[in-house]
Formats: C-alpha cells, structure tokens, sequence
C-alpha cells in the first residue's frame, strides 16, 4: 500500500487529506498506519514524526520506552529515523523541553492542532 494515498476522509494539519504515517513500523492508534484515533485515545496520537535519538531517551525518562521491543504487544521497538504518531501532548512536551522530532505535516491529523500550535509543528517539518 502505498503511503501516498489518503486512507481516510480525515484532515492534515495543511488542511488537505492525512495521509499515512508508517506501515513499516505499523503506527497509528488503530494500528492502521495513519495518526487516527477514536473517543478511546485519551493520548491523542496524532502527529506524525521521524523519531530520533535525543526524543527516544526523552520519552524512556518519562516513563514511556518506546525502543525496547514488546513482542507481547507485537511492537518491535523504534529506531532513530522510524516514523510513529505521538501523542500530541508528548510531542508538546518535547517541543517546550527543546527535544521535538522532526513532523511530518501531510500525516498529521488536524486534531493535533487544538493543543500544539501551527507554527510549532511547521518550524518542525519534516522535508524528506
């Protein structure tokens, strides 16, 4: 499938079709590879970022570990360079520690905007 393609009627923060995050590591909240949620996601998993080094140590030391692999949950474990949906407040959080990951715009669903603004997440576009 390609990653090009709007798997949903759902908006990006651009205003246009979100397109899909990850299917290599599958991402999403409903595992669907697009940064979706339902009433069920109280984190809000919503922007699409390339993860990197400095944000994966941040979130280990806040008590969510997102390297280490949890073959229970079918996660492998990211890398620097994956891409995933955060939850929108950690990716605030980070933003306002100075350790944000890189976003990718077209694949970050417009909810993200009612608690990050805009111009956070465009000085932290992903060009790639």
């Amino acid at each position: 499938m390609s990653t090009d393609l709007p798997p949903s009627d759902a908006l990006n923060v651009l205003g246009g079709p979100l397109l899909a995050c990850s299917y290599a590591p599958l991402t999403g909240w409903m595992r669907t590879g697009c940064c979706e949620a339902d009433a069920q996601d109280v984190g809000r998993h919503h922007v699409c970022v390339k993860v990197t080094e400095a944000f994966l140590e941040f979130s280990r030391q806040r008590g969510n570990d997102l390297s280490t692999p949890r073959p229970e949950f079918r996660f492998a474990g990211l890398k620097p360079g994956d891409r995933w949906c955060l939850c929108a407040l950690r990716w605030r959080e980070a933003w306002e520690e100075g350790v944000a990951p890189p976003v990718v715009l077209a694949a970050t669903h417009m909810a993200a905007l009612e608690v990050i603004p805009f111009s956070a997440l465009k000085r932290h576009a992903y060009e790639g």
